[in-house]
């Protein structure tokens, strides 16, 4: 369940009539506790309360008391023994008049009349394992409205299906929009009283809902129509009052079309209006309620939540950080606040991706409580502010979430008016709404930014009529920002080059075609970071965008940043792997990065990795402190360490292969003279799970043999024609000799293998050895004749690091590659004591994987269950190699990183590339 489901479901159980017996049950169940997990509690098999109430073990212990008992039942929960013992995160009592719940693990508590406890419910959400932030916990009202507002526009699709379609889905957006500016406007003293929009509706529309629209639509009648125009519209007088005032600004205007509603639609429209809708929180709002007019995200609706502090992970070290230390170095001096202040009311914020606004309100409330700082210094607290909301930009691909982005920021402004000037001015102030508009509704990458958020308040070249109503276009605004910096931000979509559409790819196309060959495999995301490049590069402008991490690994480096840092442009300031979540229970989020770029040459450059913060000499493409340094592929090691290939690659359609050892026995038994033609055949797969494939292996020597055998002999042929029909050359080239592999490192003698696509969930890559005659597949890499002490390097943790960031991902996995992995990786030049160090330590490591036979490589290194005398044998391991390159074990990733990549540098400024290559095509 997400957390809108749950917010339903907690109520719908307020709603029902108090069953004191009942109530434990329900609770758990309306937070996502399966039909069997209640049945075994109800049964006492699970159930370990000591007080006749219902205690689950890590979670909660509920009681139902008598009447006037809450207080003491909650004390008494808190005392029980078995509250600790069973290791209860939560205590929970009600006697159905009351209710109060304490979390045990902060300390906060919750208490309410029993009917408000749905009001609370974001407190509950750990029990649903939904790990959430302190915001979504003290703004459920916007999980609350979303949810009333979700039932409210499926029953009116229902109602009205034509709405739902393509030509009139814009109408029905549009609709909600309006509904929900009237619902925010009627409880904040917006109309002339609170509640009077729904009060109104309830009061004027028939019981049966046949009505409902036609008040509707004459009220949004009455809100488009200005005082002095009002006698001519003949008005009725219920709408024709001072309750409901013009708003202007395109919200009311145009068509007055209002869906028709169901007796069950208008039940919900009241239960929407009856929310209070003051505590409506517009950073995370906008997020979730765009889901509304998406059938496909509709099923996830609540998951999409923009945390506050995510957000301000960008916002914060791209602009908001120096604003702040300017107001701390301004103190009291009258002068340099004013002057902080002009500087502020030029500032562009451009999200190019905005979705519903989640970066723009975030970075115009945060300018505004630093404005009513520096007023509140200068004595001016009254003072209208300076920052215009058409100074904060955005593109936008949908038209609901660029309706609801603005109404977002329009409430924003309004919330920080009576915040910091009061609601008197606040009021006086706010309509009608300005017909300016800010947020462009169309495709970022096929628009000029430049048009959208020029480098001075004229020559806008996109015009509108209005702010509600631009789908596709944007209004003519002479804002004040002449000479004032503008700062791009955002999360714009990921997507690899898998995912994407023929309309995405073409948008690749247009952004990349005239500057490189090499783009097809980059993220969607780098679409936006070289728009911004290009836009910075020639502006007062900085940016900051969010992105999947493995633009900045692998090959997508190559690809992406010598065309941001070719302009001029540095990083200065880097936020490495981290987790963007969701509300969704048990969904992981999306591993990001955050990269702040600049033309300007700004200091201290700052490093973000978890809680800690790093000064950088220079950010690298690779967000570590290092020069700007791109690792290419080598065709072959500089040093004289053990050359690494890739396996042997059949090209065959699968008729030199045999898939199982029962295929095999069944051959030989028919024919034992084939016996040695027969090889174990080991790739990625067989070694890390431990299974058996066997390949035909024929040796020029006993080709006559393998002919005169009649099923090896009808397999060669189906080879040849494969290959002969083949569009590849290689296969092409090898059709005469079927018999053979059309690449063929292959060497008698044991091998490291290493497979070249391994989970990145593993501590450590997987590799191993061999046995004489085993042919290795073309899925692994390969060292023939490798010593021992090579193992203790391959898999050690400096060089999963290494892989991590310099090869190529397959979605989340590692892709080892010999070129890019292997004959990049620096190895400080090994005396023998070195090497003789390093055997045992890949000794102890093969002997502590014997020791678990017959466990498999993939058993053995499942993240939560390596078997402890492994790990303490890659810990040995990792402890030898490390000190061999700095005397010492690293402190973390970042380190081994760091260290490496200076190794690398010095490396590649020694040696010239090795214009020697090795047969067939290096990976």
């Amino acid at each position: 369940m997400n957390a809108v489901e749950i917010e339903q479901a907690i109520t719908d159980l307020a709603a029902q009539p108090f069953d004191p017996a009942e109530f434990p049950y329900a609770f758990l169940e309306a937070f996502g506790n399966k039909a069997t997990t209640i049945k075994r509690l109800r049964a006492g098999a699970s159930n370990k309360s000591d007080l006749g109430g219902v205690l689950q073990t890590s979670n909660i212990h509920i009681l139902s008391c008598e009447a006037g008992q809450v207080t003491q039942t909650l004390a008494a929960l808190k005392a029980s023994p078995a509250t600790a013992k069973g290791k209860a995160k939560f205590i929970l009592a009600t006697d159905g008049t009351d209710f109060e719940a304490e979390d045990l693990t902060s300390g906060e508590t919750v208490a309410c009349a029993y009917p408000d406890f749905p009001d609370h419910f974001g407190f509950f959400l750990p029990l649903a394992g939904i790990s959430t932030v302190r915001q979504i916990s003290e703004n459920a009202f916007d999980i609350r409205a979303t949810s009333r507002l979700n039932r409210l526009y499926v029953e009116l699709l229902k109602d009205n299906p034509a709405w739902g379609t393509a030509e009139r889905r814009h109408d029905m957006n549009h609709f909600m929009a309006r509904l929900i500016f009237c619902f925010f406007a009627e409880d904040t003293g917006i109309f002339g009283g609170k509640g009077k929009f729904t009060e109104t509706v309830a009061q004027m529309s028939a019981r049966d809902a046949s009505n409902t629209h036609e008040v509707i639509s004459t009220l949004f009648l009455a809100m488009n129509t200005p005082r002095e125009e009002r006698a001519a519209a003949h008005l009725p007088r219920w709408a024709n009052s001072d309750d409901f005032p013009y708003v202007n600004g395109g919200l009311f205007s145009g068509s007055m079309d209002v869906p028709t509603f169901s007796k069950i639609a208008r039940t919900y429209l009241l239960h929407v209006g009856g929310l209070d809708w003051t505590r409506i929180n517009p950073d995370i709002f906008g997020s979730m309620i765009q889901a509304l007019a998406e059938d496909e995200e509709r099923g996830e609706l609540g998951m999409h939540y923009t945390s506050v502090p995510n957000i301000l992970k960008v916002l914060n070290p791209l602009f908001l950080d120096d604003l702040r230390a300017k107001l701390e170095e301004a103190g009291d001096n009258p002068r340099i606040l004013l002057n902080l202040r002009k500087r502020m009311a030029r500032i562009r914020v451009f999200d190019p991706a905005c979705g519903s606004g989640n970066f723009l309100v975030i970075a115009y409330k945060e300018m505004r409580a630093i404005e009513a700082e520096i007023n509140q210094r200068r004595n001016e607290r009254d003072r209208r502010s300076d920052i215009p909301l058409t100074n904060f930009r955005g593109i936008e691909l949908r038209d609901f979430p660029a309706e609801i982005a603005r109404l977002a920021l329009v409430i924003a402004e309004y919330q920080c008016d009576v915040l910091y000037r009061g609601q008197k001015l606040a009021l006086a102030e706010f309509l009608p709404l300005s017909h300016d508009n800010w947020i462009t509704c169309g495709n970022a990458l096929r628009l000029d930014w430049l048009s959208i958020c020029p480098p001075t308040g004229t020559g806008v070249k996109v015009q509108a009529d209005d702010l509600f109503e631009t789908p596709l276009d944007q209004a003519e605004i002479n804002f004040q920002n002449e000479g004032g910096e503008t700062y791009i931000c955002g999360n714009p979509p990921y997507l690899g080059s898998q995912w994407r559409n023929d309309s995405q790819q073409d948008d690749m196309d247009a952004v990349f075609s005239n500057e490189t060959k090499t783009y097809k495999d980059l993220d969607y995301v780098a679409a936006w970071y070289l728009q911004a490049a290009r836009y910075c590069s020639t502006e007062n402008a900085d940016f900051a965008l969010v992105a999947t991490k493995t633009i900045c690994q692998g090959i997508q480096v190559a690809m992406l940043w010598p065309l941001i840092l070719g302009r001029g442009m540095t990083i200065f300031f880097a936020h490495r792997s981290f987790t963007w979540g969701n509300l969704a229970k048990d969904k992981a989020g999306v591993t990001c990065v955050i990269v702040g770029v600049s033309k300007r040459n700004i200091r201290p450059k700052r490093i973000f990795e978890g809680e800690t913060i790093k000064e950088a000499d220079n950010i690298g493409p690779y967000l570590i402190d290092m020069p700007n340094v791109i690792v290419q592929k080598q065709a072959l090691r500089s040093d004289a360490l053990p050359i690494m290939d890739y396996g042997n690659k059949p090209s065959d359609g699968g008729n030199l292969i045999f898939e199982d050892r029962e295929s095999v026995d069944i051959f030989l038994q028919k024919h034992p003279e084939a016996t040695h033609l027969i090889r174990r055949y080991v790739g990625s797969q067989e070694f890390v799970r431990s299974t058996a494939r066997h390949c035909l292996w024929i040796e020029e020597e006993d080709l006559d043999l393998a002919m005169s055998i009649p099923p090896i002999a009808e397999r060669l042929a189906r080879v040849r024609a494969l290959r002969m029909a083949s569009k590849g050359k290689q296969s092409n080239d090898n059709a005469k000799t079927p018999h053979r592999f059309v690449y063929t490192p292959h060497r008698d003698g044991s091998a490291l293998v290493v497979p070249r696509v391994t989970s990145e969930n593993r501590p450590y890559l997987p590799c191993g050895f061999v046995d004489v005659g085993t042919v290795v597949a073309d899925t692994a890499a390969v060292a023939y004749d490798a010593p021992t002490w090579m193992l203790a390097i391959v898999a050690s943790r400096l060089h999963q690091q290494w892989i991590a960031t310099v090869c190529v991902r397959l979605r989340t996995d590692y892709r080892y590659s010999n070129t890019l992995g292997w004959n990049t990786f620096p190895v400080p030049t090994l005396t023998e004591k070195n090497k003789a160090d390093l055997t045992r330590c890949a000794e102890d490591i093969l002997l502590a994987r014997e020791h678990h036979f017959p466990a498999t490589i993939a058993e053995l290194y499942a993240p939560d269950k390596m078997p402890a005398d492994l790990r303490a044998a890659h810990a040995r391991n990792d402890e030898v190699l490390e000190r061999i390159y700095i005397g010492r074990r690293f402190k973390n990733d970042t380190e081994r990183l760091e260290k490496l990549f200076e190794l690398y540098t010095k490396m590649t400024a020694e040696t010239k590339p090795a214009s020697k290559t090795r047969r067939g095509k290096p990976q």
